[in-house]
């Protein structure tokens, strides 16, 4: 972290530092890491110079991304420790955390390229896994979900709520909650009031399906 970064901003510097932080998100979203800080600022609409003042490069713009977004599943954590009984909690956070990973398509993008061994991103990263290992241990001592869940499954579970996130944002943006119950009550965790969970219909389940990148090619004369 810069010495810039560590004092509070004025309001339109930190206007600015919103602005690149959004606009890098949905470049991530949509086109993985291969963007740079430059095509940033263009689509921005700020000058280069303001993003390299914010940013000296792109690994600091995703580390400060993915700051963001642990802090926000910390506080998440935080929630859940807060409700009234272990299997309560574990079912709070799994299914905040798959809320917040459904409407964030770029956050596998920033998790595989920040610094996660390198300080302060490794302690927030710990300590998460810290609030998480407690949160699978008390509902698993109070039997409140199966003997064998672990703290790994949280994550597994976050990866499968994503990949149906993500395929079915534009069509039917709730989908992903019918199966986050459907994993839920498969971890024996008691069932809740679930919105928005009916099935897809045929015609969305077809929209969801692959699209070819390219037409493919065949040798001319051949049927």
């Amino acid at each position: 972290m810069t010495r810039d970064t560590q004092r509070p901003l004025r309001a339109d510097a930190e206007r600015n530092r919103r602005l690149i932080m959004e606009t890098a998100d949905r470049m991530f979203a949509r086109r993985g890491s291969t963007v740079t800080l430059n095509e940033i600022a263009r689509e921005a609409g700020v000058g280069v110079a303001t993003v390299y003042r914010r940013f000296p490069d792109l690994q600091a713009l995703i580390d400060a991304l993915f700051t963001e977004r642990f802090t926000t599943f910390l506080q998440l954590a935080a929630e859940a420790e807060r409700q009234a009984s272990p299997g309560q909690a574990l079912r709070h956070y799994l299914l905040a955390a798959a809320r917040w990973r459904a409407r964030d398509r770029a956050l596998e993008v920033i998790l595989a390229h920040a610094s996660t061994d390198a300080r302060p991103i490794a302690g927030m990263r710990d300590d998460l896994g810290r609030h998480v290992d407690g949160l699978v241990e008390g509902a698993v001592a109070a039997g409140t979900v199966r003997e064998d869940f672990a703290s790994s499954d949280v994550y597994a579970f976050l990866y499968m709520i994503g990949a149906v996130a993500d395929r079915t944002e534009d069509i039917a943006p709730e989908a992903w909650r019918r199966y986050a119950e459907v994993l839920l009550m498969g971890f024996g965790l008691e069932q809740g009031p679930a919105a928005h969970t009916s099935a897809m219909t045929d015609g969305q389940i077809l929209l969801t399906w692959p699209k070819p990148s390219a037409q493919p090619t065949g040798d001319a004369g051949q049927g």
